[in-house]
C-alpha cells in the first residue's frame, strides 16, 4: 500500500486539504475534507475514476496525483449518483466514456439542471467559490442493473443494488483487490443527505454492499475504510442514522405531526449521536423533509428548486436554529441567478481559463497511510 507522503497546498483554500491514499492493489481514494471523494482504479492500459468532483479544478487535482502513480490515460468515469457536487468535474478528465446506470441518465434529464442551481446556493464551498459552474454533465454510457469494465488484466464491476441515497445509485467493485467504492450510499462520520433518498429500500442496499466483505470501501464522505471490520462497524453506522431518522419521521406522521412538529422530533432524538457529523446541521432540514413525504407515502422524491428551499427555509423558522434554518435558504440570490440554466454553462476551455482562479479542489485532513498535500510544517 502506497503510505509516501507529499507536500502542497491551495493558496486560495488553505484552511481545506486534499489526500490521496492507496487503500488496495492499485485502488486510490482522494479525499476531499468537507467535500466529495473521487476514486482511482488502475489496471494494465487505463483508469477508471469514480465520481468526478464538483469542477473541472477539482478535477485536475485528481489528475495531478494520478500522474504521479501513472502514466496510463484515464478512459472510464463512472458517476454514482446525479448529484452535482460528485459529477461537473468529470468533463475534465477527457474520458473516452462516463458512465452511469440508466435510472441516474434519466434522472440528470429530469434533476439535473435544478440540483446544479441548488446545490451552488446551499454550499458554495463544495464548488471552490465559484459563482459559475460547469455545463451539466451527461453519460455517454449506462446500464440497467450492472456491467464489466476491463481495464486491462483488471475487471472492475459496476452495480446498481437497488433505491438508496437516490433512485439510480452505482456502487464500483474491484474484486482481485476487495475494494469497493460506495459513493452516498455511505458516509464516515459524517450525516448522509437523505433529500432525494428511498429511505426503506437503503438500509437493503448496505446490507448488499456488506455481503461483498470488502476488505475497503471508500465512501463519498470521510476518511476511506480499511480493514474488514473497520467496513463492517461504519455500514452499520449508516443503518442505524437512517432507521432512526426514518422510523422517527413515521412515528411522527403517524401521531399526527406536522413537518415543523417532525423536524422537532427528529432533531431532538438525532442531536446528541449526530449533532458533532459533518454535514449534519446542513443536511437535516432535507433530510428531515424527505423522511416525511416518505411516510405520508410519497415514493418519488420531489425535486428541489430554490423556491421548495425556500419554502422549506420558512416552514421551520422558529424551530431550528438560526443557522440551520438559513442553510435551506442561503445564497438564494445565487441560486436565483443560476436560475436561468444554460446562462451559466461554460466550454471546457472556459473553465480552464476563468474559473482557474475561482475554483480551487476542495481538500481533506491528512492522516497517516496517506498522501499528504499539505505544506510540510504547515
Amino acid at each position: 500500500m502506497n503510505e509516501n507522503d507529499t507536500a502542497s497546498n491551495d493558496a486560495a483554500q488553505p484552511d481545506r486539504k486534499v489526500s490521496f491514499r492507496e487503500i488496495g492493489r492499485d485502488c486510490y481514494a482522494f479525499r476531499v475534507e468537507g467535500g466529495s471523494n473521487t476514486g482511482v482504479v488502475i489496471g494494465e492500459n487505463s483508469v477508471l475514476v469514480v465520481d468526478a468532483q464538483p469542477t473541472a479544478n477539482g478535477a485536475e487535482a485528481v489528475l495531478a496525483e494520478i500522474g504521479k502513480v501513472t502514466d496510463k490515460p484515464v478512459k472510464h468515469v463512472v458517476l454514482t449518483h446525479y448529484h452535482a457536487d460528485t459529477s461537473l468535474g468529470a468533463a475534465a478528465f477527457e474520458p473516452g466514456e462516463i458512465i452511469t446506470s440508466d435510472l441516474t441518465r434519466r434522472m440528470i434529464e429530469e434533476r439535473g439542471q435544478a440540483d446544479r442551481s441548488t446545490s451552488l446556493s446551499r454550499a458554495p464551498q463544495l464548488f471552490g467559490g465559484a459563482k459559475r459552474l460547469p455545463a451539466q454533465i451527461r453519460p455517454t454510457m449506462s446500464f440497467a442493473s450492472s456491467m464489466s469494465v476491463n481495464l486491462g488484466r483488471r475487471e472492475v464491476r459496476l452495480m446498481h443494488l437497488g433505491r438508496g441515497h437516490t433512485m439510480g445509485d452505482v456502487v464500483v467493485w474491484v474484486p482481485d483487490a476487495g475494494v469497493l467504492f460506495a459513493g452516498d450510499l455511505v458516509a464516515n462520520k459524517a450525516a448522509c443527505y437523505c433529500g432525494d433518498a428511498h429511505l426503506s429500500d437503503w438500509p437493503r442496499a448496505l446490507g448488499r454492499i456488506a455481503a461483498f466483505r470488502p476488505n475497503a470501501l471508500m465512501p463519498a464522505r470521510g476518511k476511506a475504510l480499511v480493514g474488514a471490520e473497520r467496513v463492517e462497524e461504519i455500514i452499520a453506522a449508516n443503518a442505524e442514522f437512517l432507521a432512526l431518522l426514518r422510523d422517527t419521521a413515521a412515528t411522527c406522521v403517524h401521531n399526527g405531526k406536522g413537518l415543523k412538529g417532525t423536524y422537532a422530533a427528529v432533531k431532538e432524538v438525532m442531536d446528541p449521536a449526530y449533532g458533532s457529523f459533518a454535514d449534519y446541521e446542513r443536511n437535516l432540514p432535507f433530510s428531515v423533509a424527505r423522511a416525511y413525504d416518505e411516510a405520508q407515502g410519497l415514493d418519488i422524491p420531489q425535486i428541489w428548486t430554490s423556491e421548495r428551499d425556500q419554502d422549506l427555509a420558512d416552514a421551520l423558522r422558529g424551530i431550528a436554529g438560526p443557522e440551520e434554518a438559513d442553510h435551506a435558504a442561503e445564497a438564494l440570490a445565487t441560486a436565483d441567478a443560476d436560475e436561468d440554466g444554460d446562462m451559466l454553462d461554460l466550454s471546457l476551455e472556459d473553465i480552464a481559463g476563468e474559473t482557474a482562479a475561482d475554483e480551487q479542489p476542495a481538500a481533506a485532513e491528512g492522516e497517516k497511510a496517506e498522501r499528504n498535500l499539505e505544506p510540510a510544517g504547515a
